[in-house]
C-alpha cells in the first residue's frame, strides 16, 4: 500500500493517521520530518501513540514532533507553535491527523502569520 498524502507545497504535505509501519514509506518518499497533530487516544485505544510513531521515525532517521491539537479549534499559541515547527524542521515535512484536514488548516493559519 502506498502512503496516502496530499502535497500542499513542494515542502509540505498532509496525510491521514499514520501507523508506525507507514513511517518507512514516508522516509522512502523523501520526507525529512513528521508532525503529529493528533492527541493520543483521540480515536480510541487502537490509535497508535505518539511514542510508537516517534520510535518508528527515529529508527527511519526522520525528525518527529508531536503537536496535539483539537479538531475543531486551534489556539493562536498552537498556530504559532506550528509555524515555529515549519520554520525549524528539515524539509520536506509530512504532517498528519485523523484525516489530514486539521493539519492542512494549521498549515494555512500558520503560513498566514
Amino acid at each position: 500500500m502506498s502512503l496516502p498524502f496530499q502535497a500542499l507545497t513542494p515542502d509540505f504535505s498532509v496525510a491521514p493517521q499514520l501507523l508506525p509501519e507507514d513511517i518507512q514509506q514516508a522516509q522512502a518518499a523523501g520526507f525529512k520530518s513528521v508532525i503529529n497533530n493528533r492527541p493520543d487516544f483521540e480515536g480510541g485505544a487502537d490509535q497508535p501513540t505518539s511514542a510508537l510513531i516517534a520510535h518508528a521515525a527515529e529508527t527511519a532517521g526522520l525528525v518527529y514532533r508531536h503537536l496535539p491539537v483539537q479538531g475543531a479549534y486551534q489556539s493562536p499559541e498552537e498556530i504559532q507553535a506550528f509555524r515555529d515547527l515549519l520554520d525549524s524542521l528539515p524539509k520536506p515535512i509530512l504532517a498528519f491527523c485523523r484525516s489530514g484536514a486539521r493539519a492542512a488548516r494549521l498549515y494555512a493559519a500558520a503560513t498566514a502569520l
